[in-house]
């Protein structure tokens, strides 16, 4: 049974940050309470869906009592209570917890793992994977930093991703990835096993992670590339150093100011990333059993061409369509990922 009482102090919440807003909030207050206010707006819809549908069945019970309507009533009322379910089931899912980073953007970062270049080679591909997908969903893609090998590989490649609920998709594909397939430079035609790491961390905003001077060193340098067209020659290329961590961030575009922007995003974006890793490994073990919220050393997912497979370990999915998936269509993978944590989360919320 849902709680009415919690029901009726989320509406009114709602109705209280509606009236503030419309009476003009003080600035400082504008956007926090709008983003409440839109995160709520959702919920209080369905809180409104299910009152109707419950005042209804109501109604048609009601409506038994009469003789002249009563087999018009019970037509109704079985059409009433076969939806009321599915209404519920929708309000429950609303009222999940929200992870407050779902609806930033994202910093995706991929680096080669096992396998030498044919590892840096398949990171190349889920690089590319990750840019079709979003240009699919009309988000932005913005590659920050990319260090290439000769033969096109990827050493490290780092983007800034930004649409709507772009990090609440992508949350789940932070893991060790790993390809099996015949590479490039094989000549005898054996399989090969090789890995790639993909990270995606909420992109955090300066309020949030303040990084004193003190805190940082940044060094000017000339970047270089793996040679031919990738050589990079200007002098404007950035590395940041974080002192308490030890975490460092390059960027090597043209502009020097660009670069040191692009890295304190990064910067602020790992260490945000830290501190909520720090928050979810205190909550309890039941946090374990949801995708999306383990080690970035686990193994999630294998890409094995020559069966055209692609396999999620963590849900036991497998998928028959590698070459859509790799040409960028993860929505099958990313519904199917989304719906597992959604279910673990309400069994947990209903323990």
């Amino acid at each position: 049974m849902l709680p009415r009482e919690k029901l009726d102090q989320i509406t009114r919440r709602f109705e209280f940050l509606e009236a503030r807003l419309a009476a003009g909030a003080p600035p400082a207050e504008i956007a926090p309470l709008g983003r409440e206010y839109a995160e709520l707006k959702p919920v209080v819809a369905e809180i409104a869906a299910w009152n109707r549908a419950r005042a209804e069945v109501e109604a048609a019970e009601a409506m038994l009592a009469d003789p002249e309507m009563r087999g018009l009533a019970e037509e109704e009322l079985a059409r009433l209570k076969a939806d009321l379910p599915a209404r519920e089931a929708r309000l429950r899912l609303a009222l999940l917890p929200r992870d407050a980073a779902d609806a930033r953007p994202a910093i995706l970062e991929i680096r080669p793992g096992t396998g030498g270049e044919e590892a840096a080679l398949f990171a190349s591909d889920l690089l590319r994977m990750y840019q079709r997908h979003a240009e699919a969903q009309g988000w932005r893609f913005q590659l920050l930093e990319l260090a290439e090998t000769e033969l096109g590989g990827v050493r490290e490649a780092i983007a800034r991703i930004e649409g709507e609920g772009v990090f609440a998709r992508l949350k789940y594909e932070s893991g060790v990835h790993r390809v099996q397939r015949v590479p490039e430079t094989e000549a005898s035609g054996r399989v090969h096993t090789s890995a790639a790491t993909v990270a995606v961390l909420p992109e955090a905003e300066e309020v949030e992670i303040e990084i004193p001077a003190t805190d940082i060193r940044i060094d000017t340098m000339r970047a270089s590339g793996a040679g031919g067209q990738h050589v990079n020659t200007t002098d404007s290329a950035v590395r940041i150093t974080h002192l308490p961590t030890g975490i460092i961030v390059t960027s090597a575009e043209k502009s020097q100011h660009q670069n040191r922007a692009n890295c304190m995003a990064v910067l602020r974006a790992r260490l945000y990333d830290l501190e909520r890793s720090r928050v979810d490994a205190s909550r309890s073990a039941t946090r374990r059993s949801q995708v999306g919220s383990g080690d970035r050393s686990e193994r999630i997912r294998t890409y094995n061409f020559p069966q055209g497979r692609m396999t999620d370990h963590r849900i036991n999915l497998t998928l028959y369509s590698l070459a859509q998936i790799m040409g960028g269509d993860l929505t099958e993978v990313i519904d199917a990922l989304t719906a597992h944590d959604q279910a673990a989360k309400l069994a947990e919320m209903e323990a």
